[in-house]
């Protein structure tokens, strides 16, 4: 195993929690000076926020897994009014808008806050909920629009940004919350420490002092991989929509001069405001290739994500790992896990993987596929899922470059394959993919009845493939994936996991699972159907699916628990 993910004794594991969860770290983190956990995205439907990928499910899971280890953390977010749905008529694909309410998922009205944008004052609600020792403050207006609706360098998109940085830390003080620490995710968060910093600047303190302040108090946290793919804002946007919200002249005059030919990226003045860094998996924080304004590169710390167990793993799987002391109370690998481990026989994988199924059929009883069907699915046979965002980095097509060698695989070892994935609003090239895709299965007797389309992929979906599918397909093309948490869920539920060696998969050795090679994509074409051969073939070989299990679970259960990345979060801001 990495030296890494050699965690410490079981016993000063037990005793760090148990210094949490009694709060004796009130010098750093109370109720009243939280953890605050900015992201422009939140993937919570159960609490009315829906998302549009793996940033908005890891601040989900991140806010359980502080809640379940009774960490005071507040998330701060925005809720959007309105949220959208695709589905499937006549072959194309449709999107269908939906207004929310706050009220329906028991938010409460708290008051209200100004922000200035365009000459005009903009009102904004201030709503939370609070769920043990953590709670969402959202703000949130009528015209508030969909998750990253406009373009990412439009006025809208940098007016939900403002409304979240301004409006948020307003929001926090009419709370009476401090933040101890401000986690930011993504540079969308940043002026939340600009405000920050605009408060300690206009209320006495020195400029400098101020700087030095918000810098140790404020961590970055970057989720994509290259700078120079990140939009840009003009001078006289923020003009309009910045500055304006402003009071101190030298804040003012330090963010202006942060600005290269009358524009800026906000990685560019995040990196400056944030002392703090890191990145979402040990090779996102070594290659990624952000600059600060100096042109030196920017050192990021490897806090490799994680996923709260309790939501995505199978209850009675999840009860297997505490029960044969695999896991501790802590959802943390135990000392001996890897020894316990070996006990691990197929029958148990099998038959609790069989509860899984009829989660994921009873599911699918009330999702139809793409061609308006029903889908069920016997116990013995085997289902690969492709089930991520439907982005050309990631490609899903890569499974149906050859048909008939797709073809020869589902035939002969009694499989299905199922893509579950959303193609972002506007986003034609990638809906031409798609089609192609599934234009090419249509033409086919055999895979139009073994390769499924499920549209309006959402967590209800993302859980059912994870607990009921056999092989998870992860082809990022290496060198762009900065982590990605979804093939997580699915080691989890004792799935064989086919990945090229990128993101956090990359944090343990790559015979730790079933890994794509090759040096052309052609190359990882024909290992990439190798290697669905083999996971296939293992599900009808016990000594084959044994060896595969176990090895997955022995290198990746560190790395997949949400609790521990709480933990390495914790340890490196305190």
């Amino acid at each position: 195993m990495p030296e890494y993910h050699r965690l410490e004794n079981i016993e000063d594991v037990d005793e760090f929690y148990s210094a949490i969860s009694r709060r004796n770290l009130t010098k750093t983190l109370s109720e009243e000076r939280p953890y605050t956990y900015w992201t422009i995205e939140l993937y919570d439907t159960e609490n009315g926020i829906r998302g549009g990928g793996g940033l908005g499910v890891l601040a989900a899971d991140t806010r359980r897994v502080a809640e379940s280890l009774n960490i005071p953390l507040t998330l701060i977010t925005p809720f959007y009014p309105s949220e959208s749905h695709q589905t499937f008529e006549n072959g194309e694909m449709k999107t269908i808008h939906t207004e929310k309410n706050y009220r329906d998922f028991g938010f409460n009205f708290v008051d209200t806050v100004n922000i200035r944008c365009n000459d005009q004052i903009v009102r904004l609600e201030v709503v939370e909920k609070k769920l043990g020792s953590t709670r969402i403050l959202s703000i949130t207006e009528p015209n508030f629009g969909e998750l990253y609706s406009g373009l990412s360098w439009g006025d809208h998109r940098l007016y939900q940004e403002v409304s979240l940085g301004f409006g948020g830390y307003q929001a926090l003080k009419l709370v009476g919350l401090k933040p101890a620490i401000m986690q930011l995710n993504e540079v969308a968060t940043f002026f939340a420490a600009l405000a920050r910093l605009d408060e300690l600047a206009s209320s006495g303190m020195d400029f400098y002092e101020a700087v030095v302040y918000t810098r140790k108090h404020t961590l970055y946290t970057n989720h994509t991989l290259v700078q120079a793919a990140e939009a840009e804002f003009s001078f006289e946007q923020f003009e309009r929509f910045v500055f304006p919200n402003l009071k101190s002249r030298a804040v003012k005059k330090w963010l202006k001069d942060k600005f290269v030919n009358n524009r800026i990226k906000l990685s560019s003045v995040t990196i400056e405001i944030a002392e703090l860094r890191s990145g979402v998996s040990k090779l996102h924080a070594r290659v990624a290739n952000y600059r600060d304004l100096s042109g030196d590169k920017v050192k990021f710390k490897a806090v490799t994500n994680g996923i709260d167990l309790r939501t995505w793993i199978l209850p009675q799987i999840l009860d297997f790992y505490h029960n044969e002391k695999i896991l501790t109370k802590f959802d943390l690998p135990s000392r001996d896990y890897v020894d316990i481990l070996e006990n691990l026989e197929a029958k148990t994988i099998k038959s609790l993987k069989i509860e899984g199924r009829k989660i994921l059929n009873d599911i699918l009883s009330r999702r139809p596929d793409s061609n308006g069907k029903f889908l069920h699915f016997e116990d013995n046979e085997v289902i690969f899922v492709f089930k991520r965002r439907f982005v050309d980095y990631k490609r899903p097509w890569l499974p149906f470059s050859d048909l008939k060698r797709l073809r020869k695989i589902l035939e002969e070892n009694n499989a299905h394959y199922i893509l579950a994935g959303r193609v972002h609003e506007g986003d034609e090239r990638m809906y031409g993919r798609l089609k192609n895709i599934l234009d090419s299965i249509k033409s086919d007797p055999f895979l139009s009845t073994h390769v499924h389309y499920i549209p309006d992929y959402d967590e209800e979906l993302a859980y059912a493939l994870s607990v009921g599918g056999n092989v998870t397909i992860n082809t990022p093309i290496v060198g762009l994936e900065a982590c990605g948490t979804s093939w997580m869920k699915d080691i989890g539920n004792f799935c064989l996991l086919v990945s090229t060696h990128d993101g956090g998969v990359a944090d343990c050795p790559q015979d730790s699972y079933l890994s794509i090679s090759g040096k052309s994509e052609g190359e990882e074409i024909d290992s990439l159907y190798l290697r669905m051969e083999e996971s296939a073939r293992s599900w009808h070989n016990d000594f084959d699916l044994e060896y595969w299990i176990k090895t997955e679970l022995s290198n990746y259960l560190p790395v997949i628990s949400g609790a521990r990345m709480i933990k390495d979060y914790l340890e490196y801001l305190f």
